[in-house]
């Protein structure tokens, strides 16, 4: 079993991985922290009891203290976790500070379960091919392990017919809605048809990043309102 911490300071983006994370075979939730300071003590006192953190699924943008620090000094325990960073930003030189500091992968807010599944089953298959304790038989193996965590995944994570930016935007707008959104509302919001929208919602729901709820006015059809899942 794969612990994982969680370190995120928006609470509802931080019970969606919690809620992916438990639909996810393999992985467990060790701890959850808002701040730079409650992740490195919470992953130290794992370290020190015997039950260390492996995966740390950290955001950059802390309120306390940068995730690049952070990572850095994460990489001082023994062991050390490994980072995957999932945030908003999208500087390169910050992507660049947050591989250069231990970071295996990188995830861009908003996201859809289907990106954030590839991006942990793809590291759950780099540790079967990289066990701790044990040595590479190859350089074939090592980098058969290494490519797991860098092929493309576009395949995979948006359905045929989805444009990725597309499909960010409208899980964008939905999460940040509380109440939800109708086909008609996200319509108007991003600038497409009720149609096209009513498509990106109906996908991101099968998939299990949306739920649907179905609203019964006093007069009309039913309507569909699509809310973020928690």
């Amino acid at each position: 079993m794969i612990t994982v911490l969680i370190v995120e300071d928006e609470p509802l983006i931080a019970e969606a991985h919690r809620a992916f994370l438990g639909r996810l075979p393999g992985f467990t939730v060790a701890a959850s922290a808002d701040t730079a300071r409650d992740a490195m003590r919470a992953a130290a006192e794992s370290a020190a009891a015997g039950n260390p953190i492996d995966l740390v699924l950290l955001d950059i943008g802390l309120p306390d203290a940068s995730g690049i620090d952070l990572a850095s000094a994460l990489s001082g325990l023994r062991p050390a976790p490994d980072i995957i960073a999932i945030t908003s930003e999208r500087n390169l030189e910050v992507v660049r500070a947050a591989v250069a500091n231990g970071a295996l992968a990188y995830l861009l807010k908003p996201f859809t379960f289907a990106a954030f599944r590839d991006r942990l089953e793809r590291y759950q298959r780099y540790r079967e091919a990289l066990p701790a304790g044990t040595d590479a038989a190859s350089q074939a193996e090592v980098d058969r392990a290494i490519a797991e965590l860098r092929s493309s995944s576009e395949k995979s994570t948006a359905p045929k017919g989805a444009a990725p930016a597309t499909t960010d935007e409208i899980a964008r707008i939905v999460r940040d809605n509380p109440d939800g959104l109708t086909a008609a509302d996200a319509a108007k919001i991003v600038g497409v048809s009720r149609v096209t929208a009513w498509r990106y919602l109906e996908r991101l729901a099968d998939d299990g990043t949306l739920r649907r709820q179905t609203d019964y006015g006093s007069a009309g059809r039913p309507k569909i309102r699509y809310q973020w899942r928690r």
